[in-house]
């Protein structure tokens, strides 16, 4: 189609500049209704002028108007003459005010045009005159045609003149008034190349030819940042950026092989100033942010050696905490204002970082005395700075964890093994309790404790927020608590110490009585959580201090009676977080028993029902009932409903713990037998009718629940154990016991009659079906113990072996028989309908064994006798149901009607 490549090329260009050509179209079009509608706008405020009379004419309009009225004004002006497309300089307007002012016109949004015209190609020159610097340094050294002198001598003359005519740009803008774009500034842009070409140049005249030693090398970068920083004040963000960026970096570059940590700290500590100095002054939240993450980061050279230096290290946590408390946290000293009552991340934040710097100083010396006071000093300069300023009442949280981080790692770092030894720790082997390091943490656990305590009681009702005391009262409760924990493990190994226990009594009077006080305070924002936070820590130090003193068994029945002990403060100090407290140590006792359900191990002892067992669930179980009594009284809430389930865990497996240790002799750990089966069924089946009956008095769902868990527990224990495993005509051979008072009274009548009793409890209660089913079980179990007593009375206590005689098998249809005509004769006495159709399954299974069974079994008298008193039980159960419950009244004749004589 083309006669060559340059044809196709020509219709290219054709192409692309009439498509250029109808897109300039349509701006000039644009333009030309823009203007029309200005001049429209411009005329219609402008009043119309008539042209000058001559004098005749004048005198002939003074005579007319004076003749007749004035004319009406017309309702809208003359209109203006034709518009002409060339440009014209329209009159100058009067200064008009009020209503008269014409609408401002709104700007349009920039096109794709106008962006990539004056910020993306700004954007794109700067990155290319960077590079360009960088390549034609690249350029030379692989052509060889300069040396490395003049290679550096024209990196740092490049560099100069991008700085130069950054400033010159700046200036002549600022001459000129031109308002510089805030996006792309072109000044900026050629003083952040000119910048990073510096960077480049002092780098490469350090490490490519060694022309600078690392002292001259790292000044003159140190410099260039410097620099740039301070250029950034009138050049912007963005060469702020740079300039923190390339100061933090510069000692990365500059590195020798024995590392001078004092210059290098010194040198960050001056970085750092600058930068939050202009952080300051310009509001930069985000070079703040920057400034500190780098910071942070220069802690970690030098922690994983063997000899860390503590000095230096420490020197850098403490002056950047210094800097970021003048400069950053707002309203302290130096820092922005903030409002009143807030807390303000970048302030809270700040100091937390330098707080985890110094953390990390402190566990990479193992905890070395200068590291340990440094912290220490952050720790209480924290204090200090929330107090003051709220902004930054953040980093006491952070405060908090970091001093329960030191004291745990150090109790963890301690060989716990020669603490507890009975002759106590061996000489010259692990820490002892008076040594210089133990002396030291303790005297510095008291500081932080007392410290934090003091101040969150006190910080109560200095503000007007609401979160402020109570991020106060939490590190004031929880730090207290967690340093005692840590020096428990660390000094006692958590054994029994009866100095710890004491230790907690008194922490536990102290928040205590800080409760007393604040309760009788002026309501205030907050200080009801607050007060919530002190009675928390009461409770949780007397909890800690019956951990301290009792063995593991006490502790868990400890823990189970300060539930019932919390709940009972609710109902005196209407506290709410005391209900939840309540919940949780229930809930820390249910997860004990998960770690070892015999509560103690193996010392359970071997008398049955009373031993461990019964303190250790039995206690516990009626402290979670009688909690549950008091927390009923105001509310059925979450921590009610989970003191509930506790009280039926724990009673239930107060009963299985109990009968499993009975059955088995103190051996826990034996096979199951009929015996353990058959007493979990009827205590399981008991404890489900009591719930059902409490349950219509308290509405409680878990009451509901409960009762349901408990039945189907039951049932499972009675179709699985009791009718397969341990069923002593299929699968077990148990000993089984006397003719009449024998396990299978206990495992299958006396379960039958709880069934029968569960079924009656929940009958017009819960669904029909639900009923029906329980009563059905109750029928299984009844019909299934008069066939295993049959059985007992023909082979002995063992059921198992032995074959079935024409005389037993003719026993089990005459029991099974008069085992129905007795449920019948109840369902007439008490006319129950249930008791009745039980009768006629029974019958029915009995007249189904006659026809199956006996008729092929049975022989001679004993199939003649079957067979007749089955007909004779029939005939009278025919006869009762058309003579006693069914019975036709036959209606007497009508009488005849009388007549009159």
């Amino acid at each position: 189609m083309f006669d060559g490549p340059f044809d196709a090329f020509a219709l290219i260009i054709a192409i692309i500049a009439f498509l250029i050509a109808i897109k300039a179209s349509s701006q000039a079009t644009e333009l030309r209704r823009r203007l029309n509608s200005l001049e429209e706008m411009l005329y219609a405020q402008r009043p119309v002028q008539p042209p000058p009379l001559m004098p005749a004419q004048a005198e002939a309009t003074a005579t007319s108007a004076a003749a007749e009225p004035p004319p009406l004004a017309p309702e809208a002006e003359t209109t203006p003459p034709p518009l002409v497309t060339e440009e014209i300089s329209p009159p100058p307007l009067e200064p008009s005010t009020g209503a008269d002012a014409p609408p401002p016109v709104p700007e349009a949004a920039p096109g794709f045009e106008e962006r990539l015209g004056t910020r993306w190609v700004v954007w794109i020159g700067g990155l290319a005159l960077a590079l360009g610097g960088f390549f034609m340094v690249r350029y030379s050294i692989e052509a060889g045609l300069l040396g490395p002198g003049v290679r550096v001598f024209l990196g740092g003359l490049f560099a100069a003149a991008l700085l130069g005519a950054g400033e010159w740009t700046r200036r002549k803008e600022s001459i000129s008034s031109i308002a510089a774009l805030p996006i792309a500034n072109i000044p900026a842009i050629l003083t952040a190349a000119g910048t990073a070409v510096a960077f480049a140049t002092i780098y490469a005249a350090y490490a490519l030819y060694g022309f600078l030693v690392p002292a001259t090398a790292f000044v003159l970068l140190g410099i260039v940042a410097m620099g740039t920083l301070a250029a950034a004040l009138l050049h912007g963000p963005a060469l702020a950026g740079l300039g923190v960026v390339g100061a933090f970096v510069t000692p990365i570059l500059v590195s020798s092989g024995k590392p001078d940590y004092w210059a290098l700290y010194i040198y960050l500590a001056v970085v750092t100033a600058a930068s939050f100095g202009l952080a300051r002054i310009r509001l930069w939240r985000w070079l703040a942010v920057t400034t500190i993450a780098f910071a942070v980061l220069w802690i970690f050279p030098g922690l994983d050696t063997e000899q860390v230096q503590v000095a230096p290290h420490a020197f850098h946590a403490i002056v950047g905490f210094v800097l970021a408390a003048l400069l950053v946290v707002c309203g302290f000293m130096f820092g922005p204002t903030f409002e009143d009552g807030e807390i303000e991340p970048v302030s809270s934040g700040a100091l937390g970082a330098y707080l985890f710097g110094a953390m990390l100083v402190v566990l990479s010396s193992a905890h070395a005395d200068l590291a340990l006071f440094a912290f220490t000093l952050l720790v209480g300069g924290t204090l200090f700075v929330a107090w003051r300023a709220p902004a930054a009442t953040g980093a006491l949280g952070a405060a908090a964890a970091a001093v329960f981080i030191v004291f745990a790692e150090w109790a963890v770092r301690a060989n716990p093994d020669m603490l507890v030894l009975p002759g106590g720790p061996m000489p010259g082997v692990g820490p002892v309790a008076t040594d210089s390091a133990v002396t030291l943490h303790l005297v510095t656990a008291a500081i932080f404790a007392a410290g934090f305590g003091i101040a969150g009681f006190f910080a109560q009702g200095r503000s007007n927020s609401a979160i402020i005391p109570v991020v106060w009262s939490a590190a004031g409760v929880a730090t207290p608590i967690a340093i005692l924990v840590a020096l428990y493990a660390r000094i006692a190994h958590l054994d029994r110490s009866i100095p710890f226990a004491i230790l907690a009594v008194l922490l536990a009077a102290a928040f205590g009585a800080a409760t007393e006080a604040l309760m009788r305070r002026e309501e205030r924002p907050g200080v009801a959580t607050s007060v919530a936070l002190f009675a928390t820590g009461t409770l949780g130090a007397l909890a800690l201090a019956l951990t301290f003193a009792l063995e593991k068994g006490w502790l868990t029945i400890a823990l189970a009676l300060m539930s019932l002990g919390t709940a009972w403060i609710s109902l005196q100090r209407p506290i709410p977080v005391l209900r939840r407290l309540a919940a949780i140590f229930a809930a820390i006792v249910t997860a004990r028993i998960v770690y070892d359900p015999r509560i103690v191990g193996d010392a359970v002892g071997t008398t049955p029902i009373f031993n461990w067992l019964l303190w250790g669930y039995g206690l516990p179980a009626a402290s979670f009932w009688g909690a549950s009594i008091f927390l009923r009284r105001r509310a059925d809430d979450a921590p009610l409903r989970v003191v509930e389930t506790a009280a039926i865990l724990f009673t239930a497996l107060l009963a299985f713990a109990e009968i499993r240790h009975f059955a088995t002799g103190g051996r826990m750990t034996s096979p199951p037998s009929l015996l353990e089966f058959a007493l979990q069924v009827c205590i399981t089946l008991a404890m489900a009718i009591g719930l059902e009956r409490l349950r219509l008095r308290s509405h409680s769902i878990v009451h509901n629940v409960g009762a349901i868990v408990l039945t189907s527990i039951a049932g499972i224990i009675s179709v699985f154990g009791l009718l397969i495993l341990e069923n002593p005509l299929l699968l077990s051979s148990v000993n089984v016991g006397g003719l009449v008072f024998n396990l299978l009274l206990l495992g299958y009548a006396l379960p039958a009659v709880l069934m029968l009793l569960l079924s009656y409890a929940v009958a017009g209660h819960r669904p029909v079906a639900y009923a029906n089913t329980i009563a059905a079980g109750a029928l299984v179990f009844a019909l299934t113990y008069v066939t295993l007593e049959i059985r007992r009375f023909y082979h002995g206590p063992v059921l198992l072996y032995g074959g079935t005689s024409a005389a037993e098998q003719y026993t089990y249809s005459i029991g099974w028989l008069a085992f129905g005509v007795v449920l019948l004769g109840v369902g007439i006495l008490v006319n129950s309908e249930r008791a009745r159709l039980a009768s006629a399954a029974v019958i029915a299974l009995t007249i189904l064994k006659a026809f199956v069974i006996d008729m092929s079994t049975l022989t001679g008298v004993y199939r003649a006798l079957s067979f007749m008193c089955l007909g004779v039980v029939l005939v009278a159960i025919g006869w009762l149901y058309q003579r006693i419950l069914f019975r036709r009244q036959i209606a007497p004749p009508p009488a005849a009607p009388q007549t009159g004589s």
